[in-house]
């Protein structure tokens, strides 16, 4: 039987680092998919606010293989 994956995007924030952020999105995406396999950061932003970083974002595509 071959294998069939599915990418799906998250974006995840923390006020502490994007590392964070990366590794919130794949712990939420393991909550509810299963057989997550990889991820994939696309994209890194922050918000600022008077001249500081007060949060941490990351656009993360999670791949994993559909069942069946």
């Amino acid at each position: 039987m071959e294998n069939v994956a599915r990418v799906t995007t998250l974006t995840a924030a923390s006020e502490t680092s994007f590392q964070d952020a990366v590794e919130k999105a794949i712990a939420r995406a393991s909550k509810t998919l299963r057989g997550v396999t990889g991820a994939e950061v696309k994209e890194q932003k922050a918000k600022v606010e008077n001249g500081r970083i007060t949060e941490y974002r990351a656009v993360v595509d999670i791949t994993f293989i559909l069942e069946g």
